[in-house]
């Protein structure tokens, strides 16, 4: 069963480096300045993801690998000290990242990327054995390759800073390892998990078929593409990105299928579902990520190519993938939660899973991202502090009753 407190620490990590990004940006809104590229504005970036983007998938695999993949994933010594490993790794970046020294970085990502790898090499040998589709599971084996390639390119940009040894432009190399790291492993691990979570939340059928494998080929042949293209010759990044937008509509149609065979709907489950409305309300802004990708590629005016640049990464890694995974979270903690007290009292619990999750919380989470995104939308672009403040306060309050939320799910779980 999945019960083993790991997930909830991973959880929590997330919840503390998100909160502290957040917070950082609420006291001094200056931080981004004109540019995006700024040491201490690069370390809240990480913050996010590797502390809550990461460490919260990392914590998901431990439930999901069990109930969604048939993988078993039993938490061992050297899971723990992985998780170490990757507490100290992520904070070691950010801290150098924040002090502009860029060889303890590099030094620090090896225990990041040691912990990552541990828990994706038991995944993917897991799968060897697992009945889901051959989709999903290139889905997952591809994220997992990109993240190591991310780490080591990261690692390289690293040690570049402090000797200069490449012939590249260092914005070209970190947007090359943004895209691997964001496109290339949390959208395509999100999206391969998601062919299994979505219809576990809706319910609805589980997809099946080969058509399931597009969404990753084409993403991973877009993500390399653009990744090579910005390093070495950008006259290919309208292809990389065309690949990829084509590789995000193979998958909204496989979505709208699911919600074509729809299951009977859990009685036990609240009226409105406040975690799947924010799953709705992050592929709104997988739509704006795509469009303003698109655009960027093909090319902009100077004077809106870098309010473009801001909407597209605020509106993919704030709107989409931080949000998705807050989705989702909503979903997977009250699953996780009922295990954890079956694993306490010896007994299955008296209510249900789905008969857990609280409006209140869902809805009170709901309502601080949406309105934290938009003005994060509105603000970084026009270095406009008041609403960065205000996006960030808002985001910083969410992230508080997450963690609160997921509290109240595991005391409830065990009311007699």
């Amino acid at each position: 069963m999945p019960s083993s407190a790991l997930p909830l620490a991973y959880y929590f990590l997330g919840y503390a480096s998100f909160g502290a990004a957040m917070l950082a940006l609420a006291i001094d809104p200056s931080i981004p300045g004109a540019s995006f590229y700024q040491p201490r504005f690069v370390a809240l970036v990480h913050l996010v993801t590797l502390g809550w983007l990461t460490g919260s998938i990392l914590g998901s695999l431990y439930i999901v690998a069990p109930l969604a993949l048939g993988v078993p994933l039993p938490v061992r010594k050297a899971d723990w000290f992985a998780f170490a490993a990757f507490v100290l790794g992520a904070s070691g970046m950010v801290a150098h990242f924040w002090i502009n020294t860029y060889d303890g970085m590099a030094w620090s990502a090896v225990l990041a990327v040691g912990a990552v790898a541990r828990v994706g090499s038991r995944v993917v040998r897991g799968l060897r054995d697992s009945r889901v589709p051959w989709g999903v599971r290139l889905h997952i084996v591809l994220a997992f390759t990109n993240i190591v390639a991310a780490a080591v390119l990261g690692m390289v940009i690293g040690f570049d800073r402090s000797r200069g040894f490449l012939a590249i432009s260092p914005l070209a190399t970190t947007f090359a390892h943004a895209h691997i790291a964001a496109v290339g492993f949390v959208m395509m691990l999100v999206i391969g998990l998601s062919y299994r979570l979505i219809p576990m939340m809706l319910p609805a059928a589980m997809p099946s078929g080969r058509s399931i494998a597009w969404s990753a080929i084409l993403l991973e042949s877009g993500v390399a593409t653009v990744a090579v293209s910005l390093m070495i010759d950008s006259s290919a990044v309208v292809a990389g990105a065309l690949l990829i937008a084509a590789g995000v509509v193979s998958f909204v149609r496989h979505v709208r299928a699911m919600l074509g065979r729809r299951l009977p709907r859990p009685p036990a489950l609240p009226a409105r579902d406040w975690s799947t409305w924010q799953v709705h309300m992050a592929f709104g802004c997988l739509v704006v990520t795509v469009a303003a990708g698109l655009v960027l590629s093909f090319g902009a005016s100077a004077d809106r190519r870098l309010s473009l640049m801001w909407i597209y990464g605020i509106a993919g890694l704030i709107g989409f993938l931080a949000q998705m995974v807050a989705g989702m979270q909503g979903r997977l903690v009250p699953l996780y939660a009922w295990y954890r007290a079956y694993a306490a009292i010896g007994a299955p619990p008296l209510r249900p899973a789905n008969a857990l999750p609280s409006p209140f919380f869902a809805r009170s989470i709901f309502l601080c991202w949406a309105a934290a995104v938009p003005l994060l939308l509105w603000g970084l672009p026009f270095a406009n502090q008041f609403v960065i403040r205000t996006g960030a306060l808002c985001l910083l309050a969410g992230v508080t009753l997450g963690a609160s939320y997921v509290r109240h799910l595991l005391r409830e779980a065990r009311r007699v």
